[in-house]
């Protein structure tokens, strides 16, 4: 009982960044989309598409993986430009920004605009489901599509915006732009989907994505007198370990052992 009560407590303490923002001043918004979420892809929406044929979403997905591209691209160059520009982190101990810094704002405007692109992420899932690709919807595709928000508004709530995760932004900005940008061409011309030869590629940058986080939480722990907190650090260190692992064994399935059976059917002809 003391545990719950402790658990419970937490929630009542003020929130680490007082500003009221769509989606980050109470959880409830939140869970309502991640429950809708979950409820259409694995139930209502394929109950839906059981008695259709997949929708034919070319003109759409080349808009929203454009949109994607486009968003992620503006976002990374601002986040760029503004910490090379500006300098106010110090990347061995990013702590989160004082509400009295004149930087704040722009600070909390580029956490911000991350976060509700992990909502916008989402529609991925949706497109998949009504073109009746169920195949795509794998554990991993899951796991990843729903840590992001609900990580992120814990994140917020407790950390405020901005501070140690801002590496783990960065990283995912550009991996994300390559990614939606394989999508885009392959939306273009779905029966060039297969000769896209970067797909893999993408799988191996998203690998090295969580191997550079792994390393910065690593070498952030052993500054000393760096103020980040221990349990965001510690939780994404698992996450990272996690999805590399996840990655890994995706990459291993889809692309070295197809190969070394085709080798082996080759080898047998001969």
């Amino acid at each position: 009982m003391e545990l719950i009560y402790h658990i419970v407590n937490i929630f009542h303490r003020p929130h680490a960044d007082p500003t009221h923002l769509i989606l980050c001043s109470s959880p409830w918004p939140m869970l309502f989309i991640i429950c809708s979420y979950l409820l259409f892809v694995l139930k209502l929406g394929r109950k839906f598409m059981d008695s259709r044929e997949p929708f034919k979403l070319q003109r759409v997905l080349q808009i929203y993986n454009f949109m994607q591209v486009l968003y992620n691209s503006i976002l990374l160059l601002g986040a760029v430009y503004y910490l090379i520009t500006f300098r106010p982190h110090n990347l061995s101990c990013l702590t989160v920004m004082t509400s009295d810094n004149p930087l704040k704002n722009t600070d909390r405007l580029l956490s911000y605009a991350y976060y509700i692109n992990k909502f916008i992420d989402l529609l991925d899932t949706v497109f998949i489901v009504l073109r009746k690709n169920y195949k795509q919807i794998s554990a991993l595709h899951l796991l990843h599509h729903l840590y992001m928000p609900i990580s992120g508004y814990f994140i917020i709530r407790f950390n405020g915006f901005g501070g140690h995760i801002i590496v783990t932004g960065i990283l995912n900005l550009f991996v994300h732009i390559i990614m939606y940008s394989y999508y885009y061409f392959a939306s273009q011309r779905p029966n060039i989907k297969r000769n896209l030869w970067w797909k893999q590629y993408i799988t191996i940058l998203q690998m090295v994505q969580f191997v550079i986080i792994f390393v910065h939480c690593i070498w952030t722990l052993i500054q000393p007198k760096c103020e980040v907190s221990r349990f965001l650090i510690y939780m994404v260190i698992f996450m990272s370990v996690i999805m590399f692992i996840m990655f890994t064994n995706f990459f291993i399935h889809a692309y070295v052992w197809p190969k070394n059976h085709e080798i082996t059917e080759k080898q047998k002809k001969f």
